[in-house]
């Protein structure tokens, strides 16, 4: 699958970037502990969910949306906020 990055460059889903973006928040987090299999499996998640979406075109958002939502949705609510401060802040680059 491929993503639309913020600068329109195009590129193939990695689901081991998602698990290290994940892994990534979760260390910031004083609060939860997500395992490396915890994480991989969410990755996952995120790939299915993005790809079963109707959009034609996927977009980083898109990954950033379904990945905030999944922490979420397991209950990783510090973690959710420590990735979605990161995205935000990258995007603002």
């Amino acid at each position: 699958m491929e993503i639309t990055k913020r600068n329109g460059n195009v590129v193939l889903f990695d689901s081991e970037k998602v698990k290290n973006s994940i892994l990534k928040a979760n260390a910031e987090s004083h609060f939860e502990s997500i395992s490396e299999g915890k994480a991989a499996a969410m990755a996952q998640q995120v790939f299915d969910a993005v790809s079963d979406s109707k959009n034609q075109v996927k977009t980083t958002q898109d990954v950033t949306d379904c990945v905030c939502a999944i922490l979420k949705e397991n209950l990783y609510l510090d973690t959710a906020a420590k990735y979605l401060a990161y995205a935000q802040a990258k995007a603002a680059k």
